[in-house]
């Protein structure tokens, strides 16, 4: 293996991740203040820094088992996948600490961003999660300037925060380049929310306060510290077998039933992570479901360990001075480099075994933690053959939809709307339309169920080709979502069909008694008719005589019709 530095690989220099790790220490011994700014006239960056919090309730907050909550997307609006709207978790108790802390931040940033500096985030330990959200709202509100200066966010220890969803959005964003978290290989920390918060917080409440650099009194935590440790790796555990059974694609009914009533941590990683093997060695990991098997497999005791590794698991969480200020002597891996993992070890590292195997060695994986991370390599591998598959059905689908719009063309020729044609079905031509439309349909439904069990590559709904050909002609709710997305438009039945379908329904209501109560929604129909006509969402040919449209419209009574602006156009 080539030796590379690490500033190299993870494109964030050995420098300003020493001065991010000197400053998130430095925000430690003032927790009174809520960050702390370093800038300079002849430094390129400003750089904020958030304290840790020692006190259990920061950590987690009571209302859930794993103290999670939903994202306000009212601040974040881009955390959700965008046609499935799934909202992206995040613990709560930090999203609490971000908010009490966000009006003085977004001053001092918005100052900082006037100077055309990098902005870099940083925080050690649990001020790790308030540098993390703070990135998220700098790039939530576009404030990189076009996407040229986006921030840096740089972590040590930091806690897992987010589910699968919040991992899924930034990669989307083309965020997640923008986190690196640096992690011990022992450090327990970074793997505590993968435990339910009411089996962990006894021990943290006394492990806890010992871990504040300004606490002067020594105390033992080797009971604390060892029931902490076999608490969080016995979840860790189910988490990182649960997943590794969808990443292998297990189809155990199983493993369905047991995941209904046995509720597992909804956290994952996202971002870079540069594990610290303690061995001189640096493993960079950026795939996300290696990263969370890693953090499982790399800290399994191993015969006569036992004590020493369950306090070291918490002493790591201060031992990254040593490993921060030798980072040019480090010998760096990125673990994405590497086509395929030797699926078992070949010994101890000596002239037999090959580099890779010394780094999975240096990590401490098993060969079932080495097969996980092949099955989440592969997965990666296969989403890129899944877009590969539906990029080659584009001519087909531009050829369809072609086909589609000559045959509506061709029935305003007839002065026929499409849609009763459609309906009555009376000519071949219509027959073989609407076969075209079923090819049409069968296609995206493939498309969205690859969405719908994220089997596509995070950014798809955001490649414009498909936009454009999923919202062409605008027939589908679910791809409609993305234009919605891409062009930043309230969300709505912006959609052909949703207006024919609002047609029939109220073409139903017309009929009964109850008429009086839908009035509203025919006088909003109408007024939602002049916005469509003019955003092209429906055509002209509503208006052809005798339409579906046309014929309703006629026996409305003419003082609720009257008022609308097209009502000179049908008579």
């Amino acid at each position: 293996m080539a030796s590379r530095k690490l500033g190299e690989v993870v494109k964030v220099s050995e420098e300003l991740i020493k001065k991010a790790w000197s400053l998130a220490m430095k925000a430690h011994k003032s927790p009174e203040k809520l960050f702390l700014v370093e800038k300079s006239r002849s430094s390129t960056e400003v750089i904020f820094s958030f304290p840790g919090s020692w006190s259990v309730n920061d950590w987690f907050s009571t209302g859930s088992p794993f103290g999670e909550k939903k994202i306000d997307l009212g601040k974040f609006a881009s955390l959700k996948s965008i046609g499935n709207e799934d909202v992206a978790i995040f613990n709560e108790a930090f999203l609490k600490r971000f908010d009490a802390i966000l009006p003085q931040l977004q001053t001092e940033v918005r100052k900082a961003v006037t100077e055309k500096k990098k902005i870099v985030f940083t925080g050690h330990s649990s001020g790790g999660p308030i540098a993390i959200l703070a990135a998220v709202w700098f790039l939530q509100n576009g404030l990189d300037l076009n996407k040229t200066m986006k921030p840096l966010c740089i972590t040590f220890g930091s806690p897992l925060v987010g589910d699968r969803i919040f991992n899924h959005a930034l990669s989307r964003e083309d965020w997640s380049q923008c986190f690196t978290h640096f992690v011990m290989r022992y450090d327990i920390f970074p793997r505590v929310p993968l435990a339910p918060f009411e089996s962990t917080a006894r021990q943290l409440h006394h492990i806890l306060p010992l871990l504040n650099p300004k606490q002067t009194a020594q105390a033992s935590i080797e009971e604390a510290a060892k029931a902490l440790y076999l608490n969080v790796m016995r979840n860790a555990s189910s988490v990182a077998s649960n997943a590794a059974c969808h990443l292998m694609g297990n189809t155990n009914k199983l493993l369905e039933t047991i995941s209904s009533f046995v509720k597992l941590s909804p956290y994952r990683p996202f971002g870079t992570y540069v594990f610290c093997t303690g061995n001189g060695r640096l493993v960079v990991v950026r795939n996300p479901d290696s990263v969370l098997q890693i953090l499982f497999y790399s800290s399994q005791l191993s015969s006569g360990e036992g004590s020493e590794i369950c306090i070291r698991s918490v002493k790591d969480h201060f031992g990254y001075q040593s490993e921060i200020q030798s980072l040019e002597a480090k010998t760096v891996t990125d673990l994405d480099q590497f086509e395929e993992l030797p699926l078992s070890s070949n010994g101890g590292g000596g002239a037999g075994s090959s580099g890779i195997d010394i780094v999975l060695n240096e990590l401490g994986l098993s060969s079932r933690g080495r097969l996980c991370l092949c099955a989440a390599a592969e997965l990666e591998k296969q989403k890129s053959r899944n877009l590969k598959k539906i990029n080659d059905k584009i001519p087909d689908i531009e050829q369809a939809l072609k086909i589609l719009e000559g045959y509506k063309a061709r029935c305003e020729a007839r002065e026929v709307s499409y849609y009763d044609a459609f309906k009555a079905s009376r000519d071949p031509d219509d027959f073989n339309a609407n076969v075209k439309r079923l090819v049409l349909a069968g296609m995206w439904d493939e498309i969205k169920e690859m969405l719908k069990k994220y089997d596509l590559p995070d950014g798809f709904e955001c490649i414009r080709e498909w936009v454009d050909l999923g919202t062409r002609p605008r027939r589908y709710r679910y791809t409609q979502k993305w234009l919605e997305y891409a062009e930043h438009l309230p969300a709505g039945n912006r959609l052909e069909s949703c207006f024919w379908a609002e047609v029939e329904e109220l073409i139903q209501t017309s009929n009964r008694r109850d008429f009086e109560a839908v009035q509203a929604k025919v006088l909003l129909l109408g007024r939602q008719v002049e916005t469509w006509i003019g955003a092209r969402v429906i055509g002209d040919d509503i208006f052809l005589e005798n339409s579906t449209f046309v014929n309703w419209w006629k026996s409305l009574p003419k003082d609720l019709t009257s008022t609308s602006w097209f009502s000179t156009r049908i008579k």
